[in-house]
């Protein structure tokens, strides 16, 4: 029996909450993650951490936002952190540590555990839009 497994594209509450505001869908999200995938980054922080960078609406990538991902080759990616650019350049090294932390806490959570926070609106999905 072949078992094929789906890789969990997600995001945090938090990121959510800031894509709604910066008016990023799930389509965009899902385009930068395939850019990811590919291995387009604009940094790699070690512990599966990346910076990637997403055209804002009006403006390319540039000067759009920034997203810190935690992923996973053909596991999982998670979407953590965002910002844009204009608001600020980079994150800090408390900052960064913390998001490493966050990423291993998220890529060691077992299928069941990722569905658990999926059903308690920690972490949210995203919706696939054709």
């Amino acid at each position: 029996m072949i078992y094929f497994k789906i890789m969990k594209k997600l995001k945090t509450k938090y990121f959510s909450r800031w894509a709604r505001k910066s008016k990023i869908g799930d389509d965009q999200l899902l385009t930068t993650a395939q850019e990811l995938e590919k291995g387009i980054f604009a940094a790699n922080f070690g512990g599966n951490l990346y910076k990637v960078r997403m055209a804002g609406q009006s403006s390319g990538k540039s000067s759009g936002f920034r997203t810190i991902i935690a992923y996973r080759k053909d596991d999982r990616l998670l979407y953590l952190y965002g910002f844009a650019k204009n608001e600020r350049d980079n994150i800090d090294s408390k900052e960064l540590e913390s998001l490493k932390k966050l990423s291993k806490d998220y890529l060691a959570l077992s299928l069941s555990e990722l569905e658990r926070a999926i059903k308690m609106g920690v972490l949210i999905e995203l919706e696939h839009f054709k």
